[in-house]
């Protein structure tokens, strides 16, 4: 086991959300019900904190993280903008600690698709494309994704693809309507056979279904994993015992900020008992090396 340290290592998150109330504007937790189900899921009470505060806990921790807004997919095409030109805006205000933004659209509006070209043009840091499988577009290996998938290829950027089990509609009655089938890593390997040269990234512990989403993840060169929403204690057996062999250079570290901090899954990956170079890969060397190869410094 390794022995923790006062010193934050340095973090890359793959994935986290907004600490910020404009930040999840749009979201569906603006429904009571589905706030108290989160409160339940993730033991976070959605208290929200001033952009220069999140700026200020992400240097606390010693991260550099990758934002998500989540729920813009589901509005019209003013408001979107107006959300994405608030995260560019503050990439580049506090670019020491912000790596860039995954953009959700549906890809069944072409206002929509037209703003995902200007932010993977024009958009600061890494931007890429969150491919949400409950929106209008259903599932991403729906021909309705193909245009957004090629412009993805083309400008060099990543997508990024929930698998298995989703805290939206945890716990509530019809689970807000949402087929958890939507995130089969089937799905993810649809994709990442169809578009050889499109960098796919697996979101969150694929739970049900841990074990057909590592044999993808060995099978596809270009798939890779993200373990946000889950502390590593609770990870499948096999995930942990393949995190240290065959997926090491597979994995990236991801939080799930604010529902879950940095700190406290630093401190539950280091009790976990993995190598300081395990450990060292998954923080920050595995995602130098991806950016690196995608051009991204």
């Amino acid at each position: 086991m390794t022995t923790p340290t006062s010193t934050p290592p340095r973090l890359i998150d793959f994935h986290s959300h907004w600490g910020t109330a404009k930040g999840w504007k749009g979201s569906p937790f603006e429904d009571r019900e589905a706030r108290e189900a989160v409160r339940d899921y993730f033991k976070w009470d959605m208290t929200f904190v001033s952009e220069e505060e999140q700026a200020a806990q992400f240097r606390q921790a010693n991260a550099k993280v990758m934002l998500d807004l989540a729920y813009t997919y589901k509005m019209d095409v003013g408001a979107l903008r107006d959300q994405h030109d608030y995260a560019f805006d503050y990439t580049r205000e506090y670019s020491d600690v912000v790596l860039g933004n995954w953009i959700g659209i549906d890809p069944t509006r072409p206002d929509h698709v037209k703003e995902l070209e200007r932010c993977l043009g024009d958009g600061p840091g890494l931007v890429g494309m969150a491919l949400h499988p409950f929106s209008a577009a259903g599932a991403p290996d729906q021909p309705a994704w193909e245009k957004c998938l090629n412009l993805c290829v083309e400008a060099r950027r990543p997508v990024l693809m929930l698998v298995g089990m989703s805290a939206n509609g945890a716990g509530m009655r019809g689970g807000m309507g949402l087929e958890l089938d939507s995130c089969h890593p089937r799905h993810v390997d649809r994709i990442a056979a169809r578009y050889p040269d499109l960098d796919v990234i697996a979101a969150r512990v694929a739970w049900p279904w841990q074990s057909e989403m590592i044999a993808i993840a060995l099978h596809k060169g270009n798939v890779w994993l993200e373990l946000h929403g889950w502390s590593p204690r609770y990870y499948p057996e096999e995930l942990k015992r393949e995190i240290g062999r065959r997926l090491r250079k597979k994995v990236f570290f991801a939080a799930d900020y604010p529902m879950l901090s940095h700190e406290r899954l630093v401190r539950d990956w280091r009790e976990q008992g993995f190598p300081p170079d395990v450990l060292d890969d998954v923080f920050h060397g595995n995602a130098e090396s991806f950016l690196a190869s995608i051009g991204v410094c």
